[in-house]
C-alpha cells in the first residue's frame, strides 16, 4: 500500500468499527449474543463495502460461535484500490455485550496482501508485552516465571508490581500459580483476548504482559496491534487432535509445532482499528448522550502512529438510529 493510500485508509477503518459498535450497543445487557453479533457483522460488512478496496476476509468470524459471518474467503470492498488481507471480529466479547460487561470491543486490521497468518480456527497459546522492551525478552518456552522475572528486570519494574493478563479458565490454573510464584500480579478477564493482549501498549491500562491460551484468529489481530506500537508476542497454534491438525493444513499449516513471531503473525504494513462497544480499562464504550459518543484507536505500523479518537455524532440517522 501506498503511503497515501495508507493514510486515507486509516480513517476509513474507523468509520468501520464505530458502525459496529454503534449497532451492537444497542444489545448491551439484552443476554442475546447471535443478535448482537449479527448486528455488528452487517455494520461492518455494510462499511467495508463502501471502501475502494479489493479486500479478502483471511481471517473472520469463527465456526465455533455458530456466528453470521464475515467468513474466510469473502471479497469486500468496491473491487478497485489496493488489493489488502483483512482479519476482523466484528465484536470481540459477544458474551461481554449480552452480559454488559466491560471491555468489549468492534476490531479490525487491514494489512498488504498475504502478510497475515492464515491461522485456522483453533486454540492458539500466546505471550505478548508491549513497546520499549529488548528485542526477544520473552520466549514461549519458557515458565511464566522466568518470563515475567525478566520483563521485571529488562524494565526495571519491581516484580510486585508487574501484572500479567490472563484468561480465566481452568486450563491457565499452572501459568497462574507460576505467575504468582513469582511475586506478580495476575489480573483475570472473563472474556475478550484481543483486548488482553492490546492492553499491554497502554501504560494507563496496568497491563504489564499477556499469557495464554485463546483464539487463533484473534491471536493474529491482536498481533496487528503489536506491530503497529513496537511491542513482541509469540504463539503457536494449539491442534490436540487430528480434526484440528486436518484445519491448520487446510489453511497452509505445515509445522504444527512452530512457535511464530509477531513478524510471522503480520508480516507486512499493517492498520489496526478498535471501538469500544461497553466500557472498558483502554476504551470506554458507546453513550447515547445528546447524540452518540464514540471512543477509536487506530493504529498504523508503517509509521507507528497511535491515535485515540473521541467522536460525538450528532445525526444520529446515519446509524440508522
Amino acid at each position: 500500500m501506498s503511503n497515501t493510500i495508507d493514510r486515507i485508509l486509516t480513517l476509513e477503518l474507523v468509520r468501520v468499527t464505530e458502525r459496529a459498535a454503534v449497532a451492537s450497543s444497542l444489545l448491551v445487557g439484552r443476554g442475546n449474543e447471535k443478535e448482537a453479533d449479527q448486528a455488528a457483522v452487517d455494520a461492518m460488512r455494510k462499511e467495508l463495502n463502501k471502501l475502494d478496496i479489493q479486500g479478502e476476509v483471511v481471517i473472520g468470524e469463527g465456526e465455533r460461535d455458530e456466528a453470521p459471518m464475515l467468513y474466510i474467503g469473502e471479497k469486500v470492498g468496491t473491487g478497485s484500490g489496493p488489493k489488502v488481507d483483512i482479519a476482523l471480529d466484528p465484536l470481540e466479547g459477544t458474551t461481554l455485550t449480552a452480559k454488559g460487561q466491560a471491555d468489549a470491543l468492534t476490531t479490525i486490521a487491514m494489512a498488504e496482501k498475504g502478510s497475515l497468518l492464515n491461522a485456522a480456527d483453533v486454540y492458539m497459546d500466546k505471550i505478548a508485552i508491549g513497546p520499549g522492551c529488548p528485542d526477544d525478552l520473552i520466549h514461549l518456552d519458557e515458565d511464566p516465571d522466568v518470563n515475567v522475572k525478566a520483563y521485571s528486570k529488562a524494565t526495571k519494574k519491581p516484580i510486585e508490581l508487574v501484572t500479567v493478563c490472563v484468561l480465566d479458565r481452568p486450563r491457565h490454573a499452572d501459568i497462574i500459580e507460576s505467575i504468582r510464584s513469582s511475586g506478580a500480579r495476575v489480573k483475570l478477564i472473563p472474556d475478550g483476548d484481543i483486548a488482553g493482549v492490546i492492553h499491554t501498549t497502554d501504560p494507563q491500562t496496568g497491563i504489564d504482559m499477556y499469557m495464554g491460551i485463546g483464539g487463533a484468529p484473534e491471536g493474529v489481530l491482536a498481533a496487528a496491534a503489536l506491530r503497529c506500537t513496537g511491542g513482541q508476542m509469540q504463539a503457536k497454534l494449539v491442534l490436540e487432535d487430528q480434526e484440528k491438525k486436518d484445519r491448520a493444513t487446510k489453511m497452509g499449516i505445515s509445522d504444527y509445532n512452530k512457535i511464530y513471531t509477531l513478524n510471522e503473525l503480520v508480516s507486512g504494513d499493517a492498520l489496526f482499528a478498535a471501538t469500544g462497544v461497553t466500557n472498558g480499562s483502554m476504551l470506554s464504550g458507546i453513550e447515547n448522550r445528546n447524540g452518540l459518543w464514540t471512543n477509536t484507536v487506530v493504529m498504523r505500523s508503517s509509521s507507528g502512529t497511535v491515535r485515540w479518537i473521541k467522536s460525538h455524532h450528532t445525526n444520529k440517522e446515519k446509524f440508522n438510529l
